[in-house]
């Protein structure tokens, strides 16, 4: 996949809303540290709760997504609407039903993202390195990080199934968080050009 081109236009605002916003990027990252630190902590637990906040998630969707699909049933795609919104329904029930088989799914589920997002990360690094902005160092670790998850993940399969979503959803929280703050801090004492 070809790195995202941006026109050079884009650039100056880009590190003008950085520069002007990088508070927020900061609190963010902070928050994500935070929460990343406590589910290295508790690693089964947040598993769990994760498992368990996304099966609502999707069960509340779902059932929305039904509602709002018979109300409009006269509308256009009212059958795939239908079936996108008891997919949600039955993927919500499913997770809630058997949160450890669901936490199970969602390690497989998990290792899939780690290995795409870390790819893609290494590719954003490369770009900021190119176009944008400093510590994109930090980017790179993150996106590297995701990998070594990814490897972590397979290689221990079974036993990695108990622990293996709380911690590496901490530890990805962690280095993304981190990531925000250092880039949050270079941000805010760059020159504008």
């Amino acid at each position: 996949m070809p790195p995202l081109k941006l026109s050079a236009a884009t650039f100056p605002a880009l590190t003008q809303s950085m520069h002007d916003h990088w508070g927020v990027f900061l609190a963010e990252g902070i928050i994500l540290s935070l929460l990343g630190l406590g589910a290295i902590a508790i690693p089964p637990i947040a598993g769990l709760a994760a498992t368990v906040f996304l099966g609502w998630l999707f069960l509340i969707a779902g059932v929305a997504g039904l509602v709002s699909t018979f109300r409009t049933r006269h509308a256009p795609g009212f059958g795939w609407s239908l079936l996108s919104a008891c997919a949600a329904v039955v993927a919500g029930g499913i997770l809630l039903w058997n949160p450890l088989q669901g936490m199970a799914t969602l390690t497989f589920v998990l290792t899939a993202f780690f290995i795409v997002d870390g790819i893609m990360t290494i590719a954003l690094a490369f770009e900021h390195r190119r176009e944008l902005s400093g510590k994109w160092e930090w980017m790179m670790l993150n996106g590297v990080v995701d990998l070594i998850l990814a490897g972590i993940i397979i290689s221990g399969f079974p036993g990695t199934l108990v622990w293996a979503l709380g911690l590496l959803v901490g530890i990805d929280m962690l280095f993304g968080g981190a990531a925000l703050v250092a880039m949050a801090l270079q941000a805010r004492n760059a020159p504008l050009r």
